[in-house]
């Protein structure tokens, strides 16, 4: 026995499948919040404070352009422990941040809708368009103080064996946390001051200013306290020992992905012509599949007079959905079909669903409503899945971490470049269209078009010339950077 073996203590023991659920209750939290802020606070904002939505989805999606907070982040978590822990603590402090800030934002979404109904777009509204953007801005950056060290926690834990999944099973709570949190926000969203005569009447509908602003936030109000109360519960639940016992992160010190810096993914990203078709997919699927967060809420309260907490249900059926996808996905589609062809077939049925709702605003079908989002979060699963797999595809082993990092950054800001997208779109279709449902209609047809030339890019990414030339050009970039 060596002097280094005998220093050495004995092995970590392995990650058991119920500490793999357990971590992603912290995951199903997120999905819960991600429901409270696109879904209910930008209901709120578009629908019943006739906020303009170009405004309402940027101030949004302002969470989302701070995600070059998650390199710093990352970075912290690294060098420095807090409580002790070099993930733990910064889970527990940004969870406390986001879930505080998450009511601090609905209350600036009161003083904006007071101030719109008393003043119109004044000084004074504009003044509290511009808190509520920085307010998600801090909330970003609290968000990425607990997610991004909780991600890197998940290396730390696992092994390359048993990561995939663990990632899985994670990954898969977050679409839990959105169907739980849809389920559990509507009933108690579920209340007179909201779903009430005086917010249903269809005078109160189409003149925004006689919403009781007073009367929604008796009802909004608590949810707001107890729907993030769960969440920290579920982050401290989630994390309270795991690192202790389970952590390698000694041994993993080095090279970490959250060290990409966003110069430097968007120079991986299209370091070569593979790499650069395979980016620009991404970027139009994202953009496709993530445009409607800013109007769906909004299009059922609209549309299809539904009151707050059955705008919220409609979350529900497509995390269902998304759940299903996935989980057939893998076992039945991909096998059988290869990675490209589950991807593009995803897509063609994505954009197909776009148009069942569209044909429900027209009818005020609210059961066709369902079914369309039912439908899209299976298709929106089986594109997850197939573009998953296809990217772990278009990499090579040296260069897997600085790929996976850059995509993470990339895929951040195009989620609020869809967000902002998608309100500005509904802008314009309102100035466009007297017809709501066209004006609506208009964004489902982009994001339809949008997903059918993401066909044709996807047809165009070649994985062999990927791995013939590909991971020189990416390791050109990074010793460049390095030189610089």
């Amino acid at each position: 026995m060596t002097v280094s073996e005998s220093m050495a203590g004995p092995p970590l023991p392995k990650l058991p499948l119920v500490t793999m659920f357990r971590l992603g209750l912290f995951q199903m939290g997120l999905g819960i919040m991600s429901l409270l802020t696109l879904g209910v606070l930008n209901r709120v904002l578009i629908d019943e404070l006739a906020v303009l939505p170009w405004v309402a989805a940027t101030a949004i999606a302002m969470y989302q352009f701070v995600s070059p907070f998650k390199v710093w982040c990352g970075q912290l978590s690294d060098s420095q422990r807090l409580w002790g822990y070099h993930r733990t603590g910064y889970v527990w402090l940004g969870a406390l941040g986001f879930t505080f800030l998450s009511f601090i934002a609905l209350q600036v979404v009161w003083q904006l809708g007071l101030s719109l109904q008393n003043n119109g777009w004044g000084a004074l509204t504009i003044f509290w368009s511009i808190v509520l953007g920085a307010v998600f801005a801090a909330y970003g950056v609290t968000l990425s103080l607990s997610s991004t060290p909780f991600a890197a926690l998940l290396v730390d834990v696992s092994d390359e064996d048993n990561r995939s999944k663990l990632v899985g099973i994670v990954w898969s709570m977050l679409m839990v946390g959105i169907v739980v949190g849809a389920i559990v926000s509507s009933r108690l969203l579920n209340t007179p001051e909201i779903c009430g005569p005086a917010l249903l009447d269809a005078d109160a509908l189409l003149v925004k200013k006689t919403v009781d602003i007073a009367q929604l936030q008796r009802g909004i109000n608590p949810v707001f306290i107890i729907m993030p109360a769960v969440v920290v519960f579920l982050a401290w639940l989630a994390t309270v020992g795991v690192e202790k016992k389970y952590s390698r992160f000694g041994d993993r010190s080095e090279g970490r992905e959250d060290e990409i810096t966003l110069r430097q993914a968007l120079k991986v990203l299209t370091a070569s012509r593979q790499t650069a078709i395979f980016f620009g997919f991404l970027l139009l699927l994202t953009l496709s599949l993530f445009m409607q967060d800013a109007v769906l809420e909004p299009y059922g309260g609209e549309v299809f007079n539904l009151c707050i907490s059955e705008t919220t249900q409609l979350n529900a059926f497509f995390g269902m959905g998304t759940l299903l996808g996935i989980g057939s996905t893998g076992f039945f589609v991909v096998p059988r079909l290869g990675k490209q062809r589950t991807t593009s077939l995803g897509c063609a049925l994505a954009a197909l669903c776009f148009s069942l709702l569209i044909l429900a605003g027209f009818q005020q079908n609210v059961t066709l409503l369902k079914s369309g989002l039912l439908f899209f979060g299976l298709a929106s699963g089986m594109i997850t899945a197939g573009a998953t797999s296809l990217m772990l595809d278009l990499t090579a082993v040296e260069t897997a971490g600085t790929f996976i990092g850059a995509w993470g950054l990339a895929q951040s800001i195009s989620r609020g470049l869809a967000t902002v997208a998608g309100g500005t779109v509904l802008n314009i279709g309102k100035a466009l269209f007297t017809n709501a449902v066209l004006a609506y209609g208009l964004v489902f047809a982009l994001q339809a078009l949008g997903l059918i030339l993401s066909i044709f890019l996807l047809n165009k990414v070649n994985v062999r010339e990927f791995q013939d030339n590909a991971k020189t050009a990416i390791a050109t970039v990074m010793a460049g950077d390095l030189d610089g």
